[in-house]
């Protein structure tokens, strides 16, 4: 079973950055799209960023210009570069493929975009 483990979140103030890591299991991100989600308090849980096999990305409008989406397939790792971040990106992020599989969502990590 495939197995996704997220790490990098943590406290940043408004404007700062961070970036966020997923490793598999195993080498998928060849043959599969990848995708950042978020899950903020109160909230459904949302697509941030995807990322195709062969490099394609695409944003949430509320996300586009300020994350990017990247992998290293040789490390079974997909990151998520955010900037400028804001206070409504508050959320627990996690990484899985696209469309999700469920039995894959890992913890996720938590950002806390706060002064």
């Amino acid at each position: 079973q495939l197995q996704l483990v997220e790490s990098g979140g943590g406290l940043v103030q408004p404007g700062g950055s961070l970036r966020l890591s997923c490793v598999a299991s195993g080498k998928i991100f060849s043959i599969k799209s990848m995708g950042w989600y978020r899950q903020a308090p109160g909230k459904q849980r949302e697509l941030v960023a995807g990322i195709t096999s062969g490099g394609s990305t695409n944003y949430a409008d509320s996300v586009k210009g300020r994350f990017t989406i990247s992998k290293d397939n040789a490390k079974n790792t997909v990151y998520l570069q955010m900037n400028s971040l804001k206070p409504e990106d508050t959320a627990v992020y996690y990484c899985n493929i696209r469309p999700p599989r469920v039995g894959s969502w890992g913890q996720g990590t938590q950002v806390t975009v706060s002064s």
